[in-house]
């Protein structure tokens, strides 16, 4: 039978100039969070069947890599349901392994607690651009911290991350679960229908204010109900000025304390953010994820076309493993669409080391490639990166790969 060279759908090779970038990523974001003092975890990819389809996932649960019973626990002849077949699957994101995680190991760890954890995941997704069936995310928490400093610490470690790789005029947008909530209950709708809802208020920015309208008037509310609803969206700004508004006109729906929470992250991010973006107010920010309880962001960038990272307090998580509510707050960066970004803009990797190649002629003598190799391991122990190679008949071609794989010193080696 012949093999498929090709990865499996989904999936991909990555080549050594995007490794170059990734290391140097990944390295560059290990510097960066543990200045903020996160502590680097690791979890396994593989979790109980049972955690992942908890029904906190939202759309991700449908999209689990399941993992059959091994040896004699799998039993086909008698399995009646998936159940029976099923014990574990692939992780679909970072954020219910940490909560499982932090279950399990309370008691060995500090409160608040910091956490950076990077590793790949998995979901049986349509691969399209910038989105893979494994791909690396990238997650920063902070479980134990119920206060508003844990997502401003959140937002400033990340933008400054961001700054670091010369993104430029990228945009957070921040919005809290229990306004949409307050909104929703302000326009009359009923509260078992808020998930329908939201998934529609989350096409806004694909489908417009009037679509909107058209698919919750097609849903079946009411028109006062709806037209309620987008006069909030008409008149609530894009900034804390927006949050006052929110907060004045959802008087008797929402606490006020939530929205002076939001106002205080916008400005005390702005006040000392040392990257270049903007914070954002944006009502109809939405994510996915049911388990989210108050603060959601976002990290848009123009020069992709969406969302390239974001997060939010999940207080409830934690709970549902040990019976008591514990403060949660993330923030996860699209790694695999960061270094794709990168990758287009033609980034070069700063204070690489120089990169040098000796090509050593095929009939040289013992003693000069002895010559060399100790002028390589010199060169080596100075700092530089140097490759030795065997002459090719096509020199003119061997040197251009070399130039193209950031070789600036090429020297070539004969006996004579």
């Amino acid at each position: 039978m012949k093999l498929t060279k090709k990865p499996v759908t989904g999936m991909k090779d990555i080549l050594p100039r995007e490794m170059e970038i990734r290391n140097y990523v990944i390295g560059l974001i290990n510097d960066t969070y543990s200045r903020f003092g996160f502590t680097p975890i690791e979890t396994p990819c593989v979790e109980h069947i049972e955690n992942l389809n908890s029904k906190q996932g939202g759309e991700n649960e449908k999209l689990i890599f399941k993992i059959l019973k091994r040896g004699e626990k799998l039993k086909l002849a008698e399995a009646e349901s998936e159940a029976d077949l099923v014990d574990s699957g692939l992780r679909y994101d970072l954020t219910l392994p940490l909560s499982r995680f932090y279950a399990n190991n309370a008691n060995e760890l500090p409160s608040p607690f910091k956490a950076l954890q990077t590793g790949n995941v998995f979901r049986a997704d349509r691969p399209q651009r910038g989105r893979f069936r494994q791909f690396r995310q990238c997650d920063i928490d902070i479980l134990g911290e119920s206060s508003n400093l844990a997502e401003i610490e959140l937002i400033l470690a990340t933008t400054t991350l961001l700054g670091k790789l010369d993104f430029r005029n990228f945009t957070i947008r921040i919005n809290d679960r229990r306004i949409l909530k307050a909104m929703a209950a302000y326009s009359g709708f009923p509260e078992e229908s808020y998930d329908e809802v939201f998934i529609i208020l989350d096409k806004m920015d694909k489908i417009g204010l009037d679509g909107v309208e058209k698919e919750l008037l097609e849903s079946g509310y009411e028109k006062e109900s709806v037209d309620k609803y987008l006069e909030l969206f008409r008149i609530i700004t894009p900034d804390a000025a927006g949050v006052k508004t929110a907060k004045e006109k959802l008087t008797g729906f929402l606490d006020p304390e939530y929205a002076d929470g939001l106002i205080t992250i916008m400005n005390s991010v702005d006040a000392v953010k040392t990257a270049d973006f903007r914070m954002k107010f944006d009502p109809t920010l939405v994510r996915g994820m049911s388990y989210y309880t108050g603060p959601i962001f976002e990290i848009s960038m123009d020069e992709f076309g969406s969302s390239v990272g974001g997060g939010g307090r999940y207080d409830e998580m934690v709970g549902k493993f040990i019976g008591q509510p514990v403060p949660a707050v993330g923030f996860s960066i699209g790694f695999e669409r960061i270094v794709m970004l990168l990758l287009e803009r033609g980034y070069q990797v700063p204070g690489t080391a120089v990169k040098k190649a000796y090509l050593i002629e095929k009939k040289c003598s013992g003693e000069k490639i002895q010559e060399t190799v100790r002028r390589a391991m010199q060169e080596r122990a100075e700092g530089k990166t140097v490759n030795l190679l065997v002459m090719k008949k096509n020199k003119k071609f061997q040197k251009e790969q070399l130039t193209a794989e950031g070789y600036t010193e090429i020297e070539e080696i004969y006996t004579v």
